[in-house]
């Protein structure tokens, strides 16, 4: 079994409507010791973001009900969730999509398909500090995104 320590018991919500990609990516979180939350899509998300408090979101942009954007777009107009960073996934790799993405607010784009290392490296990158508690739960605000 693959696993990673130093991403063990991070909170990880995975929302896509593909079940495909949510299996994929819950396996290799999974393995890295993350525990995972899975979605089909952004109404089913917000409910079990509110109730589970993940520290890293991945949210697919094309979904039905409410897409990635728009999903990502309530989370970042939200005092209460706008510190969790969002990570938009996408098959659409073009400028105009990433600027969109950055509009709205999310922390990173990554391309589907995307590989275990891609995920993983991302979780590393937007984890909370370790040992100390993400803005989120503080209370504090957070500190600006220089990407």
């Amino acid at each position: 079994m693959d696993t990673t320590d130093d991403l063990a018991g991070i909170k990880v919500m995975l929302i896509d409507d593909s079940n495909t990609i949510r299996r994929s990516a819950e396996i290799f979180l999974q393995r890295a010791g993350c525990e995972v939350i899975l979605a089909s899509d952004g109404f089913d998300a917000l409910a079990k973001i509110a109730d589970r408090r993940p520290e890293v979101i991945f949210v697919d942009v094309m979904m039905p009900r409410i897409d990635g954007y728009q999903t990502c777009a309530l989370l970042k107009n939200s005092a209460r969730f706008r510190d969790i960073p969002v990570i938009l996934l996408s098959s659409k790799g073009g400028l105009f999509d990433r600027a969109r993405g950055r509009i709205v607010g999310s922390d990173e784009y990554l391309t589907k398909p995307f590989t275990k290392n891609e995920l993983l490296d991302a979780v590393r990158r937007h984890r909370p500090p370790a040992g100390g508690l993400s803005p989120a739960d503080t209370g504090r605000p957070a500190k600006e995104s220089t990407r």
